[in-house]
């Protein structure tokens, strides 16, 4: 039998002129009923990327990802399984104004909604369970996130194969697929500033990611292996200046040195959750650790790991 049908999706918000906050239901033409925004992983997508792309397709916005707000699993009439991921995504005035939303054959409307009256019209349990938690987390203060997106790069030549210093060890091939396909699943959370290692397999890593946002990348030999110390200070360093900042941000390094960022920016922020996972990526992995704007001191509120597709 086959895997699970995979899809993603996002609970979108808005907080009004009256600092009330609304979220976005669609009302689906075929189903007849009132839910949140979702659709397919096509083939070689990461799941980020999907839901930035169902989300467009479906309401003409363009969004970026905030934490992740829960997994939904349920059978389809065929008989097979079914396995939506969802996020939040707080949308911009600007994303609004140039929504492209037209009335179609999959989407009839859309429906900005406060939560009391959104909970009363969705048609499905889950998406309340969605709803309820994204809730909790605006109750605390802690729904308007920023990403520090912790990079390791992609599959490189072995050391004892590669004739020259270290930090000059180019990328395989598969790493240069690796580094293709997490550019857009990076994107979607709309970093502001990407930073890198110096070694060439970092800075050809991030290069797709460069290109796809169109941001420049900044060098910094802190977070290079050849500057690892078992102390971290240099990483500490830079890790604080970059929180300081308050803005989605991509660090792409190496495999001793992604702890010290992992513990980093945990030791800023007052503790993290799953911790040890976002430490040890593998090559080409990414973890995305979403730390709240208004209490930052209260620790992340979600942290994800995401795998290259190849």
């Amino acid at each position: 039998m086959s895997g699970p049908v995979l899809a993603a999706g996002a609970l979108c918000w808005r907080v009004t002129a009256k600092g009330r906050v609304k979220v976005l239901l669609v009302h689906r033409t075929q189903h007849c009923d009132i839910s949140l925004p979702k659709g397919k992983l096509d083939p070689g997508e990461t799941l980020p990327e999907t839901a930035v792309r169902e989300i467009a397709e479906e309401t003409g916005l363009l969004i970026r990802l905030g934490p992740p707000l829960g997994v939904v699993e349920y059978r389809l009439s065929d008989g097979r399984d079914k396995v939506v991921y969802y996020w939040s995504a707080e949308v911009s005035p600007e994303a609004r104004a140039n929504s492209t939303f037209v009335s179609n054959d999959e989407i009839e409307s859309l429906h900005w909604m406060s939560l009391k009256k959104a909970r009363a019209r969705m048609s499905y349990p889950h998406d309340r369970d969605l709803l309820d938690r994204f809730a909790e987390l605006h109750a605390q203060g802690r729904a308007r996130t920023y990403a520090i997106i912790a990079l390791r790069h992609g599959k490189a030549a072995p050391p004892h194969e590669w004739d020259g210093p270290d930090a000059t060890r180019a990328l395989t091939p598969r790493g240069e697929k690796q580094a293709i396909s997490i550019a857009p699943g990076i994107a979607a959370f709309r970093p502001a500033h990407l930073i890198s290692s110096t070694a060439a397999r970092c800075q050809a890593t991030i290069a797709p990611t460069a290109r796809l946002t169109g941001l420049d990348v900044v060098d910094s030999p802190a977070i290079s292996q050849d500057a690892y110390t078992s102390s971290g200070a240099a990483v500490t360093h830079l890790v604080e200046a970059v929180l300081a900042r308050g803005e989605s941000t991509v660090l792409c390094s190496h495999g001793p040195v992604l702890p010290q960022i992992i513990q980093a920016v945990a030791d800023a922020t007052g503790g993290m959750r799953d911790a040890a996972e976002a430490s040890a990526l593998p090559t080409g992995a990414y973890a995305v650790l979403h730390i709240p704007v208004e209490h930052p001191a209260t620790g992340a509120v979600a942290v994800e790991v995401h795998d290259p597709t190849v």
